[in-house]
C-alpha cells in the first residue's frame, strides 16, 4: 500500500487482500499515520481542514451549524427509509443540477452501480465505457463485474479524459459512456468545454447514454465556465457526492430523468441502501451546500495562487525538476511531482509540520518511479489565510528539511 493509499479515504486498490500478519512495513506505515495525522491536528495553519480528517467533537458540531442555519424544520417527523428530509435533499439536489428528479444513497459506489445498472436494462448493453483510472476501476474492488454484472471497456489509460476520436474509434459496442468529472487520479482533470461536448456527441452517434461520475462536479463550474445545470444537462445521469468537496459526512446522489430515479430507488432498496433513518448524515449534506458550495469558486482561484507559488518556490530553492499538474488546476485540487523517494519526502512533510505547526503537505506521497513521488494538494477556506509569500516560505522550509532527509538516506546507504 502507497503512503497516499494509506492517506486519502478512497485510494483502495482493487481486490487488495489485506494481510492478518504484521509487517515491518505495516508497523512503519502506522507509525507514520499517527505521526501526520497528530501534526496536522495540532497544527495551527493548513491548506484545507477536510471534515474526514477532524476529531468526532468537530464533526458533531456541524449538526448544530445546520441547526443554526435552519436549513430544515426540524419540528416535522424524522426520516424513515428514505422521506421527510431525505426527500428534501433530494429535491432540492435536482434543482441544483437541472434534472426531474434525484435518489439520496448512502454511497457514490452504489450509486453508480444502480445507475449504470439501469442503464444496461434499458440500452440492453451492459458494457461500459470507462477511462483506466476512473474510480471504478481503480477503487472499487471490480464491484461493476463482481456484483452488478456489467462489463466495463477502458477507452484510454492516458492521463486525460477520453477523446471524442477515442470514444468514436472503441472497438467493441457498449450501453453506457462513464465520464469521470473531474478525474482525480489523473489529477482532478477536466476537458475542456468544446471537448466535453464532441466526447458526449461521440457516445450519443454510437447509440449509448452518458453517465457523468461528478463526484466533484460541483467545482467545475470555473473551468468550464458554466453553470451546474448547463453541466449536468449534457449527461443522461448524473452521480454527485455529498462528502468530498461538500465536507458532510457521507451520502451520494444518483440524478436524471424520473423513470431512471424511481427505478434506481428500486434498486437502492435490494442493494441494502433503503436506510432505516439518515437524517445526521442528510443535515450534513445540506449544510454542505448552503456553506461550502457557494465558495468553491473561491478555492479554485485561490488554489491557482497556490499553486503558482508552490512552483516559484520550489524554483528558488533549486530543487532541479518539480511539476505542478495540472497548471493552473482545473479544481481546488491538483498533484505535486517532485523528484525524490517517497518515504524522504513524506519524512520532510511530517516534520515540517510537527516543528513549525504548519502544514503544507497533509496527504501522503506515492512513489511512480524510482525517485519520483507524488502528492495531493487540496486548497479550502483554511487555505484563504495563506498568501503567496506564505506558500513560498513554507516551501523553503520543506526543502531544508527535505534535504537534511535525503542526506540521512544517504548516510544509511
Amino acid at each position: 500500500m502507497s503512503d497516499t493509499a494509506e492517506q486519502t479515504p478512497d485510494a483502495q486498490a482493487p481486490g487488495r487482500q489485506l494481510s492478518t500478519e504484521p509487517s515491518s512495513d505495516d508497523e512503519r506505515r502506522k507509525r507514520r499515520r499517527e505521526r501526520r495525522n497528530a501534526a496536522y491536528h495540532g497544527a495551527r495553519r493548513a491548506l484545507a481542514r477536510p471534515g474526514f480528517l477532524s476529531t468526532l467533537r468537530e464533526r458533531l458540531a456541524l449538526l448544530d451549524e445546520a441547526r443554526a442555519l435552519e436549513l430544515h424544520d426540524l419540528d416535522e417527523p424524522s426520516d424513515l427509509y428514505g422521506d421527510g428530509i431525505v426527500e428534501a435533499l433530494e429535491d432540492r439536489t435536482a434543482g441544483l443540477l437541472g434534472t426531474e428528479a434525484a435518489a439520496f444513497f448512502p454511497t457514490g459506489t452504489m450509486a453508480q452501480q444502480v445507475a449504470l445498472r439501469c442503464w444496461a436494462g434499458r440500452t440492453g448493453n451492459p458494457t461500459v465505457a470507462l477511462h483506466a483510472l476512473a474510480h471504478p476501476e481503480v477503487h472499487e474492488r471490480n464491484a461493476f463485474s463482481q456484483v452488478s454484472g456489467l462489463r466495463p471497456v477502458r477507452v484510454t489509460s492516458e492521463p486525460r479524459l477520453p477523446t471524442a476520436a477515442e470514444v468514436r474509434d472503441l472497438d467493441e459496442p457498449f450501453g453506457a459512456l462513464m465520464l469521470e468529472l473531474p478525474l482525480r487520479d489523473a489529477g482532478f482533470v477536466l476537458p475542456s468545454w468544446e471537448e466535453l461536448t464532441e466526447v458526449v456527441e461521440a457516445a450519443r452517434e454510437r447509440d449509448a447514454v452518458v453517465h457523468f461520475d461528478g463526484a466533484r462536479l460541483w467545482e467545475s463550474t470555473v473551468h468550464f465556465g458554466r453553470p451546474l445545470e448547463e453541466i449536468a444537462g449534457l449527461a443522461d445521469s448524473v452521480y454527485v457526492s455529498f462528502y468530498k468537496s461538500l465536507d458532510g459526512f457521507g451520502g451520494a446522489a444518483l440524478a436524471g430523468p424520473k423513470t431512471l430515479v424511481d427505478e434506481a430507488k428500486a434498486w437502492r432498496h435490494r442493494y441494502g441502501g433503503a436506510l432505516f433513518q439518515q437524517f445526521p448524515t442528510v443535515l450534513s449534506a445540506l449544510a454542505g451546500l448552503e456553506r461550502e458550495l457557494p465558495r468553491l469558486p473561491e478555492y479554485v482561484a485561490h488554489a491557482r495562487v497556490v499553486a503558482a507559488a508552490l512552483r516559484e518556490g520550489f524554483a528558488a530553492a533549486g530543487v532541479p525538476w518539480t511539476r505542478i499538474h495540472p497548471e493552473p488546476p482545473h479544481t481546488h485540487e491538483f498533484q505535486v511531482w517532485l523528484p525524490y523517494d517517497a518515504d524522504v519526502l513524506a519524512e520532510a512533510a511530517i516534520r515540517q509540520a510537527e516543528e513549525t505547526r504548519t502544514v503544507l503537505f497533509a496527504y501522503g506521497w506515492d512513489a511512480k518511479g524510482p525517485g519520483v513521488a507524488v502528492t495531493e494538494v487540496s486548497v479550502r477556506a483554511a487555505g484563504l489565510e495563506w498568501t503567496a509569500d506564505d506558500v513560498r516560505e513554507a516551501v523553503a522550509g520543506f526543502v531544508d528539511r527535505l534535504t537534511e532527509e535525503v542526506g540521512k538516506q544517504q548516510v544509511s546507504k
